[in-house]
């Protein structure tokens, strides 16, 4: 058994959600997933099969985002695992959709920050322990650091 720690590309301007999922039908229904509740993002999905022909199944609007799902989960090689690569969208914008598609098992990360997933390989294959997103905590926000969130949050459209 070996422990692996997979850097996973996530270009400028975009975001990533990764999790687990059951069906060679996931890729279809992400698709239309995203493409009703992001209709103006890119994005690209790579869906990886655990039996039969195990294959990498991939969808999206974006060629360059596609490419890059598909390199991630070549990369990673864990069975009945999903990558959505997007831009010109939030995540936050499709968490709730992704999460109730009947596919989808459950969620690893949503994130734009750079991201590393913990990679279990055995005689069988490999697995997904986890994932390492971002950096971790160097305090805790103060007043003006609250305020600022709220100010960002405002900028982009979320809060009032």
């Amino acid at each position: 058994m070996e422990l692996k720690a997979i850097k996973v590309q996530v270009p400028d301007g975009c975001n990533v959600i990764m999790g687990q999922t059951h069906f060679i039908k996931t890729a279809e229904d992400l698709f239309e997933i995203l493409a009703v509740h992001v209709p103006q993002g890119k994005f690209g999905l790579a869906f990886t099969e655990a039996s039969g022909p195990c294959l990498i199944r991939c969808e999206g609007n974006d060629l360059h985002l596609i490419d890059t799902a598909v390199a991630n989960m070549e990369k990673i090689g864990a069975g009945h695992v999903f990558i959505i690569v997007m831009k010109d969208a939030f995540p936050v914008s499709v968490l709730n959709a992704v999460k109730n598609c009947t596919e989808v098992c459950s969620l690893f990360c949503a994130t734009a920050n750079p991201l590393e997933v913990i990679v279990i390989e055995t005689g069988q294959g490999r697995g997904i322990l986890g994932v390492v997103d971002g950096s971790s905590p160097k305090g805790v926000e103060n007043g003006t650091d609250r305020e600022k969130r709220r100010e960002f949050l405002k900028t982009i459209g979320y809060k009032r």
